[in-house]
């Protein structure tokens, strides 16, 4: 059914005042939506303007900003002292891992001072480097900037990259002359995601959003020193419930555009000899359906699938005549146990990436023994992953990347004639004794009895029994939330503070089930998770009890405003960024971004049983009057994820509804997006100001 609104022109309230640490006020103007013969009433409606011009609404937005600023600037500067530790703990230079193209390697350079990391290239067999790209520069003269998808052509003779203004991930790519360094070509405009060259080098290919639900749906190519005018649409999807994304193959081969749903995908090659010829289906698309390709030569592929395998399985072809699955080599069957996350063919082996009992690891699958042999390490948790920026198919060995919550992100070589692994390549962190710290993992049993993977991260002098706590999750879209190396943390946990990871349902941690048990129809699970996480850590005897805290963003800031409506008492303080909280409004709004390719991670509202669902839980529909804890809610004006006007409103209606004297506060970033500011000491400011919010709040 459509939706129906009525806009009812009641004036309630009209003050914004700020003074004298009043709460910001902003008037109320009943607005009915109607849905299935269901009337929810939103008071703050009013707050969404798409333009973002609006006088009235960007002077709410600065009041909050006012208030949240008095609020702070009555307590304790812990802030200061924070942005200060980090940056003690950075090297006057900090040189990134090289990546190989051809004879050149390209690398970055972040200096001690400076926002952004500074671009560099040299021959391999040279010393003589050049600086080609200093975004710093650029920075310096406007308020938001970055550059993301640095690509050399295959002869390197030209640098293609993608710089974004504001933001809303719509990036202008840039076309650089190697050798002169001069700008040749900036034709193309609010592209997305990333950037292939052509095997000859006079071709780029990128992909384009609709713009008006934000969703990437075509697929273009771009001849190097034409007018955009003249770009060849490669292709265009027209189903709105899809989304795409380009990639190169490991073999740089081809380009893949993939074609994706939540739960169906379709893979299309581009042919990189001669990439204007119409893309190749690889496999069409079936209901329930998701793989993924590993080109190795000719017309031989790896195939990563999960039909009848929803864990996936690895198939093989050396044809694309007449491709189905059914004709294909099993190489790998299904493992209800183990979750394949991606494969790379080397030196007669498949290296997969895998998911096991709730860590990821990396195993290698012998293609003529039929034998496996896991990578291991010492931590108790951990990130690893295939590195594939380095692919060199004559060396002995491949790439991988590594962290834990105790070791900074490094880059190692596994060599397959001695079937080790050294490290070459690790962040410098300064004054970071990892024997300092400790880490645990275990499970704890959620209400409807499934074990729940935890990871507590603290200092080793640290009280357990009494000291302050932080919760993190996430939950949602089968992302993982992994043990990685979080270098902010480090002046918390200085602090006395435990961290703490919950790997709730509705991420992948554990396989396809643990996903699909926490979305659609499944997804108050999530929340009991977090929830039950909480009480099951500080029933160990770890942590105060009154000084319990939760931090996510995005869909994790949607688990702030659910287990808060759920258990408003148990929590001291809350950290909510970019938060998705208006689930029921924008989910029944096809015009709001990317609504409609998440109908299966949350479902459609135009389905009553959908509808009613989600109604349980939005956390903007189910505020009510009860003691709220302090809550610390950041955003930005052009976030394309989650718009800015969901946590306005829910700011807004929160402070409306608390019963307690506990400080609701907003920060509204007015410009930069979904990831906040650009830059590195920007970003030490936005997470030590969270940090200094609940530090002040410990009893």
């Amino acid at each position: 059914m459509n939706i129906f609104i009525r806009l009812f022109t009641i004036l309630l309230i009209t003050s914004c005042g700020t003074k004298n640490m009043e709460n910001p006020s902003p008037k109320k103007i009943p607005f009915e939506l109607i849905q299935h013969n269901d009337i929810r009433v939103d008071n703050y409606y009013w707050l969404r303007d798409d333009s973002r011009s609006n006088k009235e609404v960007l002077t709410y937005l600065e009041s909050e900003n006012l208030f949240a600023e008095n609020w702070f600037e009555s307590k304790h500067d812990y802030k200061t002292e924070i942005v200060n530790e980090l940056i003690e703990q950075l090297p006057d230079e900090e040189i990134s891992f090289p990546l190989n193209n051809n004879g050149y390697i390209y690398y970055e350079k972040l200096n001690k001072g400076d926002q952004l990391p500074r671009f560099y290239k040299k021959e391999s067999s040279e010393n003589i480097e050049t600086l080609y790209l200093d975004p710093n520069i650029k920075l310096n003269t406007q308020e938001y900037y970055s550059v993301n998808a640095i690509r050399p052509s295959r002869d390197n003779s030209l640098i293609a990259y993608l710089e974004d203004n504001n933001g809303r991930r719509e990036h202008d790519i840039k076309i650089v002359d190697a050798d002169s360094l001069e700008i040749i070509d900036s034709e193309v405009k609010r592209t997305s995601r990333d950037i292939i060259w052509s095997n000859d080098n006079n071709y780029v290919i990128y992909s384009k959003k609709d713009p008006i639900t934000l969703i990437n749906n075509s697929v273009y190519a771009h001849k190097v020193g034409s007018p955009s005018s003249e770009d060849i649409l490669l292709y265009k999807e027209d189903d709105h419930e899809y989304d795409i994304n380009i990639s190169l193959s490991k073999s740089r081969k081809y380009a893949y555009i993939n074609i994706a749903a939540t739960n169906q995908n379709e893979i299309r090659l581009i042919d990189l000899d001669n990439p204007l010829i119409k893309p190749k289906i690889f496999l069409e698309r079936f209901e329930n359906h998701l793989y993924y390709l590993e080109h190795v030569d000719n017309e031989n592929f790896y195939i990563l699938s999960n039909h009848n395998a929803p864990n996936f399985k690895v198939l093989k072809t050396d044809t694309l005549l007449d491709l189905s699955i059914s004709n294909m080599d099993v190489v790998i069957n299904h493992n209800s146990k183990i979750f394949i996350n991606d494969i790379f063919y080397k030196k007669n082996n498949l290296i997969l990436e895998i998911r096991d009992n709730g860590l990821p690891e990396i195993n290698i699958f012998n293609l003529s023994s039929q034998d496996t042999y896991r990578v291991v390490h010492e931590d108790n948790a951990y990130t690893i992953s295939i590195n594939n920026n380095n692919v060199d198919y004559s060396d002995e060995g491949f790439y991988f990347n590594y962290s834990s919550l105790t070791t900074p992100d490094s880059i190692k070589y596994f060599n397959f004639l001695s079937m080790s692994y050294s490290t070459v390549w690790q962040k410098e962190i300064l004054n970071f004794n990892d024997k300092e710290y400790s880490d645990k993992r275990f499970f704890y049993q959620a209400r409807d009895g499934v074990n729940i993977p935890a990871i507590i991260f603290y200092k080793n002098d640290t009280d357990l029994a009494t000291a302050p706590i932080l919760f993190y999750g996430y939950g949602s879209y089968g992302i993982n939330t992994e043990a990685s190396f979080r270098q902010s943390l480090l002046p918390l946990l200085n602090r006395g503070f435990v961290y703490v990871i919950l790997n709730i349902r509705g991420g992948g941690e554990m396989g396809k089930h643990w996903y699909d048990d926490g979305r659609m129809f499944n997804k108050i699970n999530t929340f009991n998770d977090f929830n039950d996480g909480v009480h099951a850590v500080l029933d160990k005897g770890m942590g105060s009890r009154n000084n319990v805290f939760a931090r996510g963003g995005s869909a994790g800031g949607l688990l702030m405003g659910a287990i808060i409506n759920l258990e408003p008492e148990l929590y001291k303080g809350i950290l909510s960024g970019v938060p998705f909280v208006d689930v029921l409004t924008t989910m029944s709004d096809p015009s709001i971004p990317l609504t409609t390719f998440e109908y299966d991670e949350w479902g459609n509202p135009a389905n009553i049983d959908e509808y009613n669902y989600i109604k349980q839980y939005s956390p903007y529909d189910n505020i009510y009057e009860v003691n709220y804890p302090a809550v610390f809610i950041t955003s930005s004006l052009y976030d394309s994820q989650v718009q800015y006007f969901e946590p306005a409103k829910y700011t807004a209606k929160l402070r409306e509804y608390n019963q307690s004297d506990n400080p609701i506060l907003m920060k509204m970033n007015l410009i930069g997006g979904h990831g906040g500011l650009s830059g590195k000491i920007n970003q030490f400011n936005e997470i030590a100001e969270e940090f200094n919010f609940i530090i002040n709040l410990v009893e």
